[in-house]
């Protein structure tokens, strides 16, 4: 595996990120969702936590001036796929991607849109990105998708979001914090929430602090639902969780007692497995 020290010095001759920023104007716009992480040794703390990365291309969304790019390529990656919206931010990586001799691919554009499959159609892929907060979670469940499709889409997702959202990806049932984003990520992945970044991490600090989480996609039986079964099941749940089961999930109560399920219980008591019975029970 390669490391920060196996690499030449003159990756210490780029200019500081600061002065990237300034150079190409970029200051951070809230409607972008933009907030740049500019501390590389927190970049580098992030990169590590995808594993060894040779061979491995790894995707990333909103690099901005490139900080978390620089601790990807420095940490071995085999290619960098990096998917910028702001053009602003683009022209500013444009000379990490000619010092990354061909190791560096930025594609302008909106994440949203973008087929990450298609990008990279074969070999191992990994999401690391310090997520826009305003698309973090249509990209996740984008992601989720394409992983119930094809459990090898992804080897693992490292993914920032506002510690709020981390809380319910990696909420467990009967707690506050357990909702649809939970179910959903967690019965296609072990989910682990890995540290916590408070907001002077960034530039401009946004209002909220952040959690790093790590997405490990787990092998599903062949009778796995479909996700749009599951979407289906956890929005009547959870569309109105303070509601027992027998009320909110009034559509499934014939499968109720096929599944093991209590109808007196609320969606934040109810297991991942069940939701998962009840997909299939009713698909």
């Amino acid at each position: 595996m390669s490391t920060v020290s196996d690499l030449p010095a003159d990756w210490n001759s780029l200019p500081p990120l600061r002065e990237v920023i300034s150079r190409y104007e970029l200051r951070a716009e809230k409607k972008l969702g933009q907030n740049f992480l500019l501390d590389l040794n927190i970049t580098d703390k992030i990169a590590r936590a995808a594993g060894d990365l040779t061979g491995v291309t790894v995707f990333e969304i909103g690099p901005g001036p490139g900080g978390l790019t620089r601790s990807l390529l420095k940490a071995g990656a085999k290619k960098v796929i990096a998917i910028e919206f702001d053009p602003r931010a683009v022209n500013a990586l444009q000379e990490l991607e000619e010092f990354a001799a061909g190791r560096l691919q930025i594609v302008q554009g909106d994440a949203l849109d973008a087929d990450l499959l298609t990008l990279a159609p074969t070999g191992e892929r990994v999401i690391v990105a310090n997520l826009p907060y305003n698309i973090a979670t249509p990209l996740l469940i984008g992601w989720l998708r394409q992983i119930r499709d094809n459990e090898s889409a992804f080897k693992t997702m490292i993914l920032m979001f506002q510690r709020e959202v981390a809380d319910r990806i990696v909420g467990r049932p009967d707690a506050k914090t357990y909702g649809r984003l939970s179910v959903l990520a967690q019965w296609l992945c072990d989910v682990e929430s890995l540290f916590s970044l408070p907001p002077q991490a960034f530039t401009p600090p946004p209002k909220v602090k952040s959690s790093i989480v790590r997405f490990s996609p787990k092998t599903l039986l062949p009778d796995a639902p479909e996700f749009s079964a599951i979407e289906a099941v956890t929005a009547a749940a959870f569309g109105q969780r303070r509601k027992m089961l027998r009320s909110s999930l009034k559509g499934y109560a014939a499968f109720f007692e096929g599944c093991g399920i209590d109808s007196h219980l609320r969606a934040e008591n109810l297991p991942v497995g069940k939701f998962v019975d009840l997909a299939k029970q009713s698909a």
